[in-house]
Parts: C-alpha cells; structure tokens; sequence
C-alpha cells in the first residue's frame, strides 16, 4: 500500500489553506496513493484566539472538511486530515483539536480529538497554552481501512506512550502522528519519540508535518518544524520530508508488522505490578 505525507506551511487563512491543499492531493492520488494524511491544524495555524474565534466554524459548517470530503471522494483515496481546528459544541466554548479518517467515498470513517494539551514553555521566549483554548478528548480511537486499523493521534500525543501501545494492543497497525511540532523541539525530539512509537508496538508510524514560518494576518507568526516522517515497525526511518513544502510517498508492507511484532512480541508481555510507593 502507497501513502503519502502532505507537508504544508498553513497560514491563518482557511480558505487559502484548502486552495492549496487542493492540488497537492491530485499529486498524492497520481502518485498511486491509496491514503494521504495532512498535517495538525491543516485549516488555520493561529497563535491569535481572537482571529481563530472569528474565522473558524463548528464541524457541521467547516468548509476545510467539506472540501476536503469532496477531493476524496473525487479522487477515491482515503484521507487522513491530521487536524481540523473547529469551534465545539456548546456549552464547551473552547475549541477542538479534531483529526477525521475520509473514507475514498467522502464519509467520515473516525474522528479523534487531541488529548494532550500543549502546555509548556520550552524556552524564554516561547510559551503554549493550548489547554486556554483547546478542548482535550478524553478517548482513543482506531479505524479499520482495507490496508490495515488506523490507530489515530496529535502532536503532543507522541509524548505519551500509553496511548500508542493502548492503540497496537486494540488491533492497530499504522499509527498516525500528524503534527506542527516546535522548532524548539524538534531537533531532539521528533525522530527519536517517532521511532520510539514504532518500536515499542511493531506499528507503522506516519507523521505529517507542519513546517516553516506560517503567514499571520493577526498576531504573531507560527514556526514549525517540519520533517514530516514516516518509520517502519522495526524503527528504521523510511522519509524524511526536511523542511519544504511537498508531497512525499512511502511504500507499506503489512506483513512487516507481524513481522516485527512476532520478533519481539513485546505486547503480549504485560505485567501487573505494584508500585512505586
């Protein structure tokens, strides 16, 4: 099975995003791809609650994901959108950090909401609160597809392993990280927490980035790291996007995941322990 990894430079402009999304998912399609992911916040990148608050709609009325459902169904592949930011459901007034799984026939297969919350400072001068504007979930999802479960995630997930071997215990083979991941942390972090995933559960990891200085009509501009990747069960690093814009293909064997997971088959060895006091 072919996917493919959109890694795009958002800005905080929604309609613009989906203009550009547009052609880089024909490319993805006549490419052989049968599934295409895009990276978290695919429709607006907005350090600006003020500006996110007045350009973003609730998912019934969110035109990113209604062109979105279209282009799949056009194209006939399945598509991953890494994340939508979308207003909630009242009485919630913040936001939701939502990743839907478009199946090739433009309905929504699976959606899963960001559970951790970015709060952290990561230097002086860089400082998130993403939980001051974002709704956490509070359930893991996986999606059954024709090549293989889908296990879903975000971002700020990766840092919590729990999740992932929750996922691969639950049946799921590919797991998906799509992120706009802090050039602060980037450099040390990314690759080693992505290969880590694959790893510890014999799974696929497909992680579609954000990447570059991201255009802001209000507040202050977005830097993001890039390097959208994709890991194989056994760890090994498969594509590395870098940090330009573009579509990039990998190539997935299932059989590569029972492979793995039959060699070390880590996940069958729990133990219920006690402990620390």
């Amino acid at each position: 099975m072919r996917a493919a990894l959109l890694q795009i430079t958002a800005s905080d402009d929604p309609a613009g995003n989906l203009r550009m999304l547009l052609p880089m998912l024909q490319e993805a399609a006549e490419g052989g791809a049968e599934l295409v992911l895009t990276p978290e916040v695919t429709n607006c990148v907005s350090a600006s609650r003020t500006h996110q608050q007045g350009v973003l709609r609730q998912e019934g009325e969110d035109t990113t994901l209604a062109g979105l459902r279209d282009a799949a169904s056009a194209l006939g592949i399945w598509l991953l959108i890494g994340s939508l930011a979308v207003k909630s459901e009242p009485p919630e007034e913040r936001f939701a950090n939502r990743s839907f799984l478009i199946d090739p026939s433009g309905n929504i297969a699976a959606r899963y909401d960001k559970m951790h919350m970015f709060d952290v400072q990561v230097t002086e001068t860089e400082t998130y609160r993403e939980s001051a504007g974002f709704a956490p979930g509070d359930r893991a999802v996986t999606a059954p597809t024709p090549f293989g479960m889908l296990g879903l995630s975000v971002c700020y997930d990766v840092r919590f392993p729990y999740l992932y071997r929750a996922l691969a215990q639950a049946g799921a083979q590919i797991l998906t990280v799509p992120a706009a991941f802090s050039p602060a942390t980037g450099p040390g972090h990314w690759e080693p927490l992505l290969r880590a995933r694959a790893i510890e559960t014999g799974s696929y990891v497909l992680a579609p980035a954000q990447t570059g200085e991201h255009p802001a009509q209000r507040g202050r501009a977005r830097r993001t790291y890039g390097h959208s990747m994709a890991v194989s069960p056994w760890g090994e690093v498969l594509v590395d996007a870098g940090t330009e814009p573009g579509v990039v293909f990998v190539d997935l064997d299932p059989a590569q995941v029972q492979k793995a997971r039959s060699q070390v088959p880590s996940l069958e060895h729990d133990r219920v322990f006690s402990g620390p006091a």
